[in-house]
């Protein structure tokens, strides 16, 4: 394909992590031949026995993941998801731009599976991956961390500066409210009541127990255990 090229396989100098040899490389389901995968700190390569091929750039990379689903695919491989277009539908997509200006938000997407004679390989190309992945975050992650609202100025407010915020306490709040508010209240506060009441109740009818259950405001589960119903279980604190 038109987007293999020819270039030096990435050394140590590049954080070279995994090196996997007989390694068959597969773009959207057309292979592309056997050859040698090198996963590096800096970028995901591929290389076959005439020297050519392609690189990833992992910022580009938006899943990896190994695949053992037979029925999916008919060898055990590690799937990459990239969003980009590569050889032929690269050129497409470039034909086709301004056809494809209505739909800016769908990115390009492109399936590779590299599947490596020896399948044992696998956990250790994947790890290796996790790791590079690992040194290039996506910088809008990191982005979305920061905080988009106002911040509050402590000094400004300590010089009566800026707008203070107005506390209320419960009977303070009731008074503020209108007339449709406290109704809207009551109602909630009816609802929660009867919602309350209700566990009292087993088919319809109060039984004395339920009463004295809830009498001291703790639910007490009257219920027998069952012995070794939970006796594995784990539980995190």
């Amino acid at each position: 394909m038109s987007f293999l090229r020819s270039f030096p396989p990435p050394g140590s100098a590049e954080g070279l992590r995994q090196q996997q040899p007989d390694t068959e490389a597969v773009l959207n389901g057309k292979g592309l031949g056997t050859g040698t995968l090198y996963i590096a700190e800096s970028r995901l390569s591929w290389l076959d026995g005439s020297g050519l091929g392609f690189s990833l750039e992992y910022p580009t990379i938006s899943l990896h993941a190994v695949s053992r689903d037979l029925n999916a695919y008919p060898r055990e491989h590690l799937y990459v998801m990239v969003n980009a277009k590569f050889g032929e539908e690269s050129k497409e997509s470039v034909a086709d731009e301004e056809e494809e200006d209505s739909d800016d938000d769908i990115e390009p997407i492109s399936e590779f599976r590299f599947v490596p004679s020896d399948k044992s390989a696998l956990e250790a190309m994947f790890t290796a991956m996790c790791e590079c992945q690992a040194l290039h975050p996506d910088p809008e992650d990191e982005d979305s961390d920061d905080y988009d609202g106002d911040e509050y100025d402590v000094e400004a407010h300590e010089q009566g500066q800026g707008d203070i915020p107005t506390f209320y306490t419960y009977e303070e709040g009731l008074s503020h409210l209108t007339a449709e508010g406290q109704a809207t209240l009551e109602r909630l506060e009816g609802m929660l009541s009867q919602s309350v009441s209700s566990q009292y109740n087993m088919a319809g009818v109060r039984t004395e127990d339920s009463i004295r259950d809830y009498e001291d405001g703790m639910e007490v589960d009257t219920t027998p255990t069952v012995a070794g119903q939970f006796e594995d279980a784990d539980v995190d604190h």
